[in-house]
């Protein structure tokens, strides 16, 4: 298996291209970190792009949702998909504001899409999940059920051909701009989890059940 997912047709960065990076190590690192992806098709002759949860195993890149799902339902009878993910990273402030930008680690992906139709394979990308949202959480829940299994549906994608594109650091200021009067650098930015805020129905009620083991592993690894 290649190290590397591109450039291709489709993949190759043209704008500001040294950005650009093509290892595989790296795309699945920002696939795996990032909490959600957007995926576009094409719809009744339209571009449409959601948000969507993802799931990464290998060079598989899982979806689900609604049966109903118009834009899932589109990459499946195209089969084919564009899938992008982003990670913010911060500012970058310049001494002008049309050298200043973010710092953030952004990956494009194309593939082919098929259906994932066999019961046993679903319920276990399924199960992937949960985990994947929250390592640890599928074994603390209940099962999914049959009809909840029949409600969703799951996509596969292959990673065929994808690039990462890579900002940070300090801003290009031109020479001229560099001993202006005015603030410049970088202000990172990261996502955090505040402190679990309990449900209070049900057998939640009576407030004896704890933090499960999933949550405490997510807020020490802070």
């Amino acid at each position: 298996m290649s190290d590397v997912l591109g450039p291709g047709p489709k993949s190759r960065v043209r704008r500001l291209p040294a950005k650009a990076n093509y290892d595989r190590d790296v795309i699945f690192a920002v696939i795996d970190e990032a909490p959600l992806c957007h995926v576009a098709s094409i719809v009744n002759g339209g571009a449409v792009v959601i948000p969507m949860l993802h799931a990464r195993e290998g060079h598989t890149l899982f979806l689900h949702g609604s049966p109903s799902n118009a834009v899932m339902k589109a990459i499946v009878d195209s089969g084919e998909a564009c899938i992008s993910v982003t990670l913010y990273d911060g500012l970058r402030l310049a001494r002008s504001g049309f050298e200043s930008s973010i710092a953030y680690r952004s990956v494009v992906i194309f593939g082919a899409a098929s259906l994932v139709s066999d019961d046993v394979e679903k319920a276990r990308v399924l199960a992937m999940f949960v985990d994947a949202v929250l390592p640890g959480r599928a074994s603390e829940v209940r099962p999914m059920s049959d009809a909840e299994r029949r409600l969703t549906m799951v996509v596969a994608v292959s990673i065929d051909e994808a690039s990462a594109k890579l900002s940070s650091g300090p801003t290009d200021d031109p020479d001229e701009d560099l001993g202006l009067p005015v603030w410049s650098g970088t202000v990172p930015a990261r996502m955090q989890f505040s402190a679990p805020i309990p449900d209070t129905n049900g057998a939640m009620a009576a407030g004896m059940i704890a933090v499960p083991a999933s949550v405490e592993r997510l807020l020490d690894s802070q």
